[in-house]
């Protein structure tokens, strides 16, 4: 059988820093985005949104709608007559979603009616002819008002909480601690806010007799199965396409009802039908991240050794409940993080809110975990006059100590956290750093210079645990390779065709990757939870050994050699030390009759990878204004092997950015009525590049044991371990003053406010 080694030869196309094969596509407006779509003689939809967080509805009057220029049809839920959504296997089947509200309404921007129409314009003309009438309801946008049930959003359910998951050892978590750090910490709401919002368009098949379905999707079999369920079809009759897709960090993993509804008018009006969300409905109906709020108990010895972590969750899953409802599952399983905590008690649970609901964001449930511990120990650090890298040394998890199950019940798979954190205080000049803060405050400088610590770990490579993955070498010797990953910024189409092609010892260009239609890719599970390398690499890794496997046994028999004797290389099989005796990959496929010379794949891998690293920030406040900003942030991130450095660390960038985003300037906000403030870029703080430095970015490498490439997830690493790291480092600077801890985002009303009210000021 052959394996990774013997096809890593030096000079190997693996590991090195190619472009991706997309960009000159997307740079040069060649892309092709569900809005670019052409299709003769379509209708567009436009829905018609709630104007209040929570009330009945009596009446939904579309008859002056309906009678207006151009109006094809308007639709309530029960006219639609589609059955409600399950959400989450795990959530009671009281919470369900209708795909239009029908009795009530619970969130500020939830679909009530929809509109289609022959133009745009006639469309949005007619939705605001809907009538509607509500009785409004007490809004919950308080979670912990929320957890006390005296008002309840779902009546049949008879309480808002959702979901709950608890573990911890016997006896008190805390016992034996000589110091115990006592923190209430508020995670915020986040507006995904990608590029391209939400889109879908769908359109009768001729062909099929059944759709076609266009739509900005990070999991178009998802959406596909969905619609031919609405449908009652069979879901082959339903062709699924996300072709390029402009950003989905999670949110576009998430089903939403215009989808299906979108594709159901197309199937019964018999005509293309298209929807596109604008940006202020993009940031009230795209589903938010992160909402927690964290009661967090750390206990210590005097020496800074780690006894026991004591913490309670209340998480806000939104106005429907999903798989934002079960994301403190995964914060849970991170609670150790790299460290050695003996005990651990932690009880979380997710109620409902009349806000938008909540569903996964770049790095779902871990950097909420992240952000607890990394600033529990920085809180730790201060009470005992540690320095908070000092602390964190003394309770790593040692490297030698891997593969270990947590007290937390995580599995890790590999790691060495010391080794990262020392690159990084490497990088970034740590001990001169602190030096050059121990000057700034003895002259009293106004610019107060901060820095911040976080290592971290992280969990990749969840959701569905198979993949799907093929290769197929054709006669006229090009390979065309099926992925069950869909990319969206990601470059599958680049590293997946570096991988194939280091191991047929093939140009790049003679290799064609496909992704995300769902007639011509067998199965797919999406790309969440950074799992794309390591699942769907690992399975075109796993299809290109048994091409080269079946290819040796062709070529065996054309070259009358021993299998054992022949090597690939040159762009075919030849036997080994014989460079003349050779057949090319196109010969093979000639020669391998109907069957083809093709393998298909679905990879399993057996439990999760844990990537980690250590980042260091450093930021400024200025005191008379609490302005901060940050001026350089160093990230040593550890993701296993990695193929394409230059993606990788496109992939940290992205990452990090997020994360300091979340921790200086993000935050969506509701009135006390549920109404939002933040529904426009204009409100919403999206930073932008003028607002980051150049972020410094290295790796160590620890490979993982649970694939053969010994790769580990990178898409979400940055967000997981920057935001810790720059709150410490704005406390850090505020540390001077008496100032303990701000929840995020750390803004410069919020910081210029505390200076004010600071006790050693």
């Amino acid at each position: 059988m052959t394996t990774a080694a013997d096809l890593t030869p030096n000079g190997s196309v693996l590991g090195n820093p190619v472009r991706r094969r997309e960009d000159p596509r997307l740079l040069t407006g060649q892309g092709r985005y569900v809005d670019d779509v052409r299709l003769d003689d379509a209708l567009f939809a436009l829905f018609v949104r709630s104007t209040v967080a929570h009330a009945r509805i009596g009446r939904i009057d579309t008859a002056e709608a309906a009678a207006m220029p151009g109006v094809v049809a308007v639709h309530t839920d029960e006219s639609l007559g589609l059955p409600a959504r399950k959400l989450f296997p795990p959530i009671p089947d009281a919470f369900n979603r209708p795909h239009m509200a029908r009795d009530a309404v619970r969130f500020v921007g939830e679909p009530v009616a929809v509109v289609v129409a022959e133009t745009r314009a006639q469309a949005a003309d007619a939705a605001e002819a809907v009538l509607i009438d509500y009785e409004p309801l007490a809004a919950l946008v308080d979670v912990e008002a929320a957890a006390r049930d005296e008002v309840v959003l779902f009546p049949e359910a008879g309480t808002n909480h959702c979901y709950q998951v608890a573990y911890g050892n016997e006896g008190d978590a805390l016992e034996g601690a000589d110091v115990v750090v006592r923190a209430r910490f508020i995670n915020q709401r986040l507006a995904p806010a990608p590029m391209e919002p939400n889109a879908v368009a769908a359109a009768p098949d001729p062909d099929s007799g059944g759709l076609v379905v266009w739509m900005s999707s990070q999991m178009p079999f998802m959406v596909r199965d969905a619609i031919a369920d609405s449908l009652g079809i069979e879901r082959s009759h339903v062709r699924g396409i996300a072709p390029d897709v402009g950003g989905g960090f999670g949110a576009k993993a998430y089903l939403y009802p215009e989808q299906v509804v979108t594709a159901v008018l197309a199937w019964r009006l018999g005509r293309p039908v298209r929807w596109l969300e604008s940006r202020s409905e993009n940031l009230v109906n795209m589903c938010h991240g992160r909402g927690q709020v964290q009661e967090v108990e750390l206990g210590a010895c005097s020496d800074g050794t780690l006894v026991g972590l004591r913490v309670r969750v209340i998480a806000d899953a939104g106005a429907y409940p999903g798989l934002g409802a079960w994301l403190p599952t995964f914060t849970g399983m991170m609670l150790s993080g790299v460290y050695h905590i003996p005990r651990i008690d932690y009880q979380a649970e997710s109620v409902v809110t009349s806000m938008t609901p909540i569903h996964a964001y770049r790095g779902a449930g871990r950097p909420e975990a992240a952000e607890l511990v990394e600033r529990a120990m920085d809180m730790l650090a201060g009470r005992l006059r540690m320095d908070p890298v000092e602390v964190r040394r003394h309770n790593f998890i040692a490297a030698d100590a891997f593969p270990l199950k947590t007290v937390a019940r995580a599995p890790y798979d590999s790691g060495e956290y010391a080794r990262a954190l020392d690159r990084a205080l490497e990088i970034a000049g740590y001990d001169a750093l602190r030096r050059e803060q121990v000057q700034r405050r003895a002259r009293g400088d106004g610019k107060l210079l901060g820095i911040g610590v976080s290592v971290y770990v992280e969990v990749t490579g969840g959701g569905a645990p198979v993949e799907f993955g093929s290769v197929e070498v054709r006669p006229d010797g090009r390979v065309l390779v099926l992925a069950g990953t869909s990319s969206h910024g990601q470059g599958h189409e680049t590293t997946y065709a570096q991988l194939v092609a280091e191991f047929l010892q093939m140009p790049m260009e003679r290799i064609e990757v496909l992704h995300s239609d769902t007639a011509r890719v067998r199965s797919g599970q999406g790309t969440v939870g950074s799992r794309s390398m390591q699942m769907g690499g690992a399975a075109i890794e796993q299809a290109s050994r048994e091409v080269i496997d079946r290819g040796r046994a062709l070529a065996s028999e054309l070259l009358e050699a021993d299998a054992a004797d022949l090597e690939v290389a040159g762009g075919g099989i030849r036997v080994r030390g014989v460079p003349g005796s050779a057949v090319s990959w196109a010969d093979l496929a000639s020669q391998a009759g109907e069957a083809g010379l093709v393998a298909a794949v679905d990879f399993r891998q057996q439990g999760f990878t844990f990537p980690f690293g250590a980042h260091v920030a450093v930021v400024e406040v200025d005191s008379d204004t609490g302005d901060a900003r940050l001026l350089r942030h160093v990230a040593v991130d550890d993701c296993g092997k990695v193929l394409n450095p230059l993606l990788a660390e496109g992939q940290q960038q992205g990452g990090i950015a997020q994360g300091v985003a979340q921790a200086l300037f993000e935050e969506v906000v509701y009135d006390t009525d549920g109404n939002p403030r933040t529904s426009s870029l204009l409100d919403y703080a999206f930073p932008t590049a003028n607002e980051l430095p150049r972020f410094e970015t290295d790796r160590t490498v620890t490979p993982t044991h649970l694939n053969v490439l010994g790769v580990k997830g990178i898409g979400e690493s940055g967000t997981v371990g920057s935001t810790p790291a720059v709150h410490n480092a704005v406390l850090d600077a505020l540390a001077l003053l008496g100032i303990e801890h701000l929840d995020m985002p750390l803004s410069p009303e919020k910081l210029w406010r505390a200076i004010q009210e600071a006790p050693l000021k």
